[in-house]
């Protein structure tokens, strides 16, 4: 078969007119952390194991601080303590997940850097990490962690951790309607 040159045109034409791709879920959710660069927000303990005291009363402060291309990252302040940083990242397969645990001086905690790839592209507003084997080295019974990161622009963010097989679960919720001023860097970062 032979095409001419207007039917070649018609034929290009309609390639450009071809809707574009939506966005993948993976990427709706970085559009929305993305979103919030800069701002930081209160938090509460929704969810906590038995006994558990360190996040109880004291001031939960989660704040989307560096967004550069494919990496996000997230100090989470407890109280006084900046010790934790939440870093997500784009990656071949998907997203990833890292804490990155710091001491005052800024040094890495021994403890760090654990965390989980997604394992499918998820939700727009959810996104799941299975823990990874470096997480399985360091924190033999962390083998079965699962960390969740929720966003409803708007409305919150959650943050929330559960290991498979036993009762272990953790949940914080953010108030994403009332930004609240930034808080100090986290130990390790140098200043905004």
């Amino acid at each position: 078969m032979r095409l001419t040159a207007a039917t070649l045109t018609v034929l290009v034409l309609l390639v450009g007119c071809a809707p574009e791709e939506p966005p993948s879920p993976q990427d709706q959710f970085w559009a929305a952390l993305e979103a919030l660069c800069g701002q930081a927000f209160g938090g509460t303990v929704a969810e906590a194991p038995a006994g558990d005291t360190t996040f109880a009363n004291r001031a939960l402060v989660m704040h989307v601080r560096d967004c550069q291309e494919g990496e996000i990252r997230i100090p989470f302040h407890v109280g006084e303590d900046r010790s934790r940083t939440w870093v997500i990242s784009r990656i071949e397969t998907g997203l990833r997940l890292k804490h990155d645990h710091r001491h005052a001086d800024g040094s890495e905690d021994a403890v760090t850097q654990y965390g989980g790839d997604t394992g499918d592209s998820g939700l727009a507003g959810k996104q799941e990490f299975r823990a990874d084997s470096l997480t399985a080295a360091l924190i033999p019974a962390a083998v079965t962690n699962v960390w969740t990161i929720e966003v409803e622009p708007g409305n919150r963010l959650v943050y929330a951790l559960r290991r498979e097989g036993t009762d272990r679960r953790f949940r914080v919720e953010f108030n994403l309607t009332t930004p609240i001023p930034a808080p100090p860097p986290p130990w390790g970062a140098t200043a905004p």
